[in-house]
């Protein structure tokens, strides 16, 4: 059996800092490396990827990086015996918090998704009329130079009248995505607004399915709660021509839940109501698993198969929704949380 030895690249600003991350340090005696560990927490939907880094400064020789600075990140696995041989592309963070604090002297940096400029969170005024849900994507995304990425099925919908009211550009997609049960993120590069729980690309492609055997290591944990019943949701909107309100239904109307907001046209109310009742169908299932060796390959939106668990945990339809990377004394292990598809 091949011992298991996990492999990382990191980088500072373009500039390879591995080998100083390798190096050996002496603490009380005891020899390790100066990496005392790495954390990567990737999310789907609103929440910045993050990129936690500690090091150890014995000798004081490490120098504090600046804030604003880019750390390019890759994880993987030298060797090992049931791993994937090889480094995967983890994306680039920009470092937002630097601290140093001792004995023993320790560095720790914390960093965000490269992509979250601040311009993007600047509130703006700005009315959308007779246009698509793609158009929209393609202009914010141009405005802030990132390359747009709007699902097929989501870019051809129409929109004949959206107001931007104080929103930033990123709010003002998640409010769009959220009455469609669509994401709207940032990843490495792209403007993103995709269907949740597809298990595809923006571009309609889909995503690798996992399969997850459960192995000696690996740690679990599965719940189900008792899930509302809301047989069908109404969402109102405004009949201009008429000058009434009217009510659009997804499900059944006996027992609908009303959502509180009067929408503007029949497309926006019936796009809401039809999100919030495909959310409310969603049996509210969770399975965390703790990997005992690091899967760098796992992304939030995969759809997976666990195998080897009770048999109602392998009958459901899993999907990625949030994973987190560890490497450190401990080796490296990848923690998972699976909901629903």
């Amino acid at each position: 059996m091949i011992s298991n030895i996990p492999d990382y690249r990191v980088a500072l600003d373009g500039a390879d800092m591995t080998g100083t991350l390798q190096q050996q340090v002496s603490l009380n005696g005891r020899i390790r490396a100066r990496l005392v560990s790495l954390s990567i927490s990737e999310k789907r939907g609103e929440a910045a990827d993050q990129l936690d880094i500690v090091l150890d400064d014995s000798g004081g020789r490490l120098a504090l990086p600046k804030t604003g600075a880019i750390l390019h990140v890759q994880l993987g696995w030298k060797q090992g015996t049931n791993v994937v041989v090889g480094l995967v592309d983890k994306g680039s963070f920009k470092v937002d918090e630097v601290a140093h604090a001792g004995p023993p002297d320790l560095v720790t940096i914390r960093a965000r998704s490269a992509d979250f400029t601040s311009d993007l969170k600047t509130r703006r005024e700005k009315g959308w009329h007779g246009t698509t849900l793609g158009a929209i994507v393609d202009e914010i995304a141009k405005r802030h130079s990132l390359k747009p990425s709007c699902a097929p099925a989501l870019a051809a919908i129409e929109v004949k009248t959206k107001a931007q009211s104080r929103e930033s550009d990123i709010a003002f997609l998640r409010r769009l995505g959220r009455e469609l049960d669509a994401i709207a993120t940032i990843k490495r590069g792209r403007l993103i607004l995709s269907p949740i729980g597809k298990g595809t690309t923006p571009a309609g492609r889909a995503l690798p399915t996992l399969t997850i055997n459960r192995r000696d290591g690996d740690a679990h944990s599965f719940s189900r709660q008792k899930r509302e019943d809301v047989p069908g949701v109404s969402a109102t909107w405004h009949d201009r021509k008429e000058g009434k309100r009217k009510t659009f239904t997804a499900g059944n109307t006996d027992g609908a839940k009303k959502l509180s907001r009067v929408y503007g046209t029949e497309g926006d109310a019936s796009a809401a109501a039809s999100a919030a009742h495909s959310r409310s169908q969603r049996e509210p299932v969770s399975l965390d698993l703790n990997l005992a060796l690091g899967r760098p390959d796992v992304s939030p939106e995969q759809k997976t198969t666990v195998v080897g668990y009770k048999a109602e945990i392998d009958a459901v339809d899993w999907i990625v929704s949030e994973v987190s990377h560890s490497l450190g004394d401990r080796g490296y292990i990848t923690k998972l949380k699976l909901e629903t598809a």
